[in-house]
């Protein structure tokens, strides 16, 4: 979920390496490979348990350091935020996966709850989410489904579910690369090698949250006792230092495709050669969650001014979470010229950013980033202070969409700022299929997009046909109708990665997935489907002036899993 270069601008770096601590951590779990590969799934399951709480118990400290370093108002929505993706996503993880290790134990495999469903392009999906009663109500309206890849029937689905626990190996030990901008990513993808691959792990921090390495370490004491993880610390130079280890077997990182071209191929002319031979430096197994211009579809329909306030502020959400260092920060609003409310939609939306403080912009390089956008967009709607530290949330209206060399369409801003761009179209329908197109052929990357529709309009026939193609079509790993397609990194049993297909020379947003706690195969994409307009308003809206404390007491609920606090999250949900 983040744009970094730590490592493109050199191999090594100019800092001190710390090698024999490094070879000291490589060496302690890969000691643990035969214990690791002995413990069985009830065990991990019994295990995961500990974790949870002792997340639970690291995360006021990890909340409240967290939102001094980004500057936020440690009980505003934005603190809700900071709790809900940066732990509270890692405990929902943690629970899903405990769920499919108990299935495991008792049944062979993890076992999701439907329904199957079949598509066109000989293609299959299962339901995901919501996976219980409780989940109905943490994910109001909200469901999710993973498709597989063309061919893919159900028998094969469950035949390849858990094929570590399946086919019993060797443990290796997997070098996992953590994201700078969101807390739970590191720990996340190292839950995903330790208990969904089977490996040990080593996690390096990123520099730029490296701030946190002492709550990941209370929060995964656990692991960490077991001997099968080890947390180190480190810039450039370390990274690179440990990727060529040869104790190293396979590699995650999370970053941008600069950082994976450095890793894979080097850097400078040696790069250049090399990716144009397609001959990497590095041949070890690479998975990767990288960068995004995300995409968010506004297909024309009348909508009332209810629904206009509400998805206005469902878009400045997208924007302002976490300051916009988001990968699924929405990047181009693709809008249909001739659509009768688009200036209102527009002048509603920033009309919502404006009631929204401007945030500290705490990752490196962010100012210099908006300031190479703005050079070409002297005209861009420019909200709130800029000042210092802070950057206003800022929105390029009426990008030209014949311009595909657009920076808009082909460069991730990685800051407050998103672009709008118009496509001309005779129908709504004909708008959806061109809409598909631009995002597929256009903008770069195929990590998650969202489609917005409302049902009045999805209803009419002709546009209901289109909107099938365009789920159906849809190159993008996560694909969200009528909800944020952040939802599918946040939801644990619905698989998060690019689109598959990249060629390592044109990685764009990466291979793999994660959050896979189902532990599927072939993955194709998540699809999920939100109402239009929820009631009640989602906690995790900028807009929810009760945002922190429900999603406080949504943590409590996810860490518990216990329907006795369930009441007074609903009654904090229905508070005006």
């Amino acid at each position: 979920m983040s744009t970094s270069s730590e490592l493109a601008s050199t191999p090594f770096g100019d800092e001190h390496v710390d090698e024999v601590g490094l070879d000291q951590a490589i060496a302690a779990v890969h000691a643990r490979r035969e214990h690791w590969s002995s413990v069985g799934a009830a065990a991990r399951a019994q295990l995961l348990d500990a974790v949870r709480l002792s997340i639970a118990a690291a995360a006021p400290a990890w909340l409240a350091e967290a939102c001094a370093v980004k500057g936020l108002d440690p009980e505003s929505p934005a603190a809700g935020e900071e709790l809900l993706s940066g732990i509270g996503s890692l405990v929902r993880l943690v629970t899903s996966l405990q769920t499919s290790l108990r299935d495991i134990a008792a049944h062979g495999r993890p076992r999701y709850p439907g329904p199957v469903r079949h598509h066109a392009g000989n293609r299959i999906s299962v339901g995901v989410l919501p996976t219980s009663l409780l989940d109905r109500v943490i994910f109001t309206g909200i469901s999710g489904e993973v498709w597989f890849q063309p061919g893919v029937d159900e028998a094969q689905v469950r035949a390849e579910q858990a094929a570590a626990y399946q086919h019993p190996h060797q443990a290796g030990v997997s070098l996992v690369l953590a994201a700078g901008n969101v807390a739970s990513l590191g720990p996340k993808d190292a839950l995903d090698k330790l208990f969904i691959e089977g490996q040990v792990v080593v996690m390096k921090s990123n520099p730029v949250n490296e701030y946190l390495v002492a709550h990941w370490e209370r929060a995964l004491a656990p692991l960490i006792d077991e001997g099968v993880l080890r947390i180190v610390r480190g810039g450039a130079g370390t990274g690179a230092y440990l990727v060529e280890h040869p104790l190293i077997d396979d590699i995650h990182i999370t970053g941008s495709d600069a950082t994976y071209d450095a890793i894979m191929f080097g850097v400078g002319d040696e790069r250049a050669r090399r990716k144009a031979a397609d001959e990497p430096r590095l041949t070890k197994p690479i998975s990767a969650e990288l960068g995004n211009v995300s995409p968010v579809i506004v297909v024309p329909g009348q909508w009332s001014d209810k629904e206009l306030a509400y998805q206005a502020a469902h878009v400045a959400t997208m924007l302002t979470n976490n300051a916009g260092f988001n990968c699924l920060t929405p990047r181009v609003l693709i809008t249909h010229r001739g659509w009768a409310q688009r200036e209102d939609f527009l002048r509603v939306l920033e009309s919502v950013l404006s009631t929204i403080a401007a945030r500290r912009a705490y990752y490196p390089g962010a100012r210099q980033r908006w300031s190479t956008f703005m050079a070409s967009h002297p005209d861009a709607a420019v909200i709130g202070d800029d000042q210092g530290d802070h950057l206003p949330w800022t929105v390029l209206r009426d990008v030209a969409s014949v311009d595909h060399a657009a920076t808009a369409f082909t460069k991730e801003a990685f800051c407050s700022l998103m672009a709008e761009t118009a496509l001309e179209a005779h129908s709504t329908e004909a708008f959806l299929d061109a809409a598909v197109d631009f995002c597929n052929d256009v903008v770069w990357g195929t990590l998650s997009m969202t489609l917005l529709i409302d049902p009045r309009t999805a209803k009419v026939p002709a546009v209901s046909a289109a909107l099938t193609r365009a789920v159906e079509n849809l190159r993008y790993g996560t694909v969200g109708v009528n909800v944020w397609h952040a939802m599918g990194f946040l939801g644990g049993t619905t698989t998060w990665g690019a689109f598959p297909g990249h060629h390592r020379t044109d990685i764009q947003s990466g291979t793999g997935v994660v959050g896979n706690a189902y532990m599927f195969q072939r993955v194709e994409k998540t699809v999920l489907h939100g109402p239009f307009v929820s009631f009640p308003r989602p906690g995790w809206f900028c807009t929810n002036r009760h945002g922190y404390r429900l999603l406080q007491q949504l943590f409590t609920v996810q860490v518990t899993q216990r329907w006795r606090h369930v009441p007074a999250l609903l009654a904090t949900a229905l508070r005006r």
